[in-house]
């Protein structure tokens, strides 16, 4: 049984108004006990009051937070997955296993390989936003003539799509940090040997432009403890 929480409260606000002071220094040691106690309970009733109320009179619960979305990326801002090519240059340069090695000595775990020669179909929607751009053409034809495969990857980790950004460097290696792939190995935009997604939105759709679901494995680190535990 609820009771009327609002109209008592008003009420008993009028009431406190109405006495003055000479009233409450008059009062008996007893008469001041039941007046504390009044006090405590209109405070409490008053504050009920303020609660959100159903139909049925009921307390509603705030509603229950959605849970994060989970693209091919991973979790936007939790465990991110990136992905990651070594284009053919790099791949006849034979720079495979040294970038491999930057990413896994950093603490990312790779969870999906292959080497391909991808179609122009492929190419093209890769590519789709450089579409307009003069050597869009030539680029195309440059990652799918077959004179070297592509070694196409997917990496997972704690911000692995920035941070991956960030150990491969500017897009034109002359601005590329030393110590960066690009900074260490490149010196031309044309044959800048890797690329790696900018983006949450393009790493979802360039995993899954590249990538089957049955392609990118969920394994474990055994020694998770010594690269992710915060403490």
């Amino acid at each position: 049984m609820f009771f009327r929480a609002p109209a008592f409260a008003r009420q008993f606000s009028r009431q406190l108004s109405t006495r003055s002071a000479a009233v409450f220094q008059a009062a008996s040691p007893s008469k001041l006990r039941w007046l504390a106690a009044t006090v405590c309970v209109g405070g409490a009733l008053a504050g009920a009051a303020a609660l959100q109320v159903g139909p049925s009179n009921a307390i509603m619960a705030d509603a229950p937070k959605a849970a994060p979305t989970k693209t091919a990326a991973g979790v936007k801002g939790g465990i991110e997955r990136t992905f990651i090519a070594v284009k053919p240059d790099g791949t006849q340069r034979g720079l495979v296993g040294d970038i491999i090695s930057r990413f896994e000595r950093k603490g990312y775990k790779l969870v999906a390989i292959k080497a391909i020669v991808p179609s122009a179909k492929l190419a093209e929607e890769h590519y789709e936003d450089l579409k307009s751009r003069p050597f869009f053409k030539g680029l195309v034809d440059y990652m799918t003539g077959g004179k070297a495969p592509v070694i196409a990857m997917v990496w997972e980790g704690k911000d692995v799509i920035r941070q991956g950004r960030r150990l491969i460097g500017a897009t034109n290696p002359l601005e590329a940090a030393p110590g960066t792939i690009r900074g260490d190995y490149c010196i031309m935009v044309g044959r800048n040997i890797i690329h790696g997604s900018d983006s949450f939105e393009s790493a979802t759709k360039e995993i899954s432009l590249w990538f089957g679901k049955s392609e990118v494995y969920d394994w474990e680190f055994a020694n998770a403890e010594w690269v992710t535990a915060d403490n």
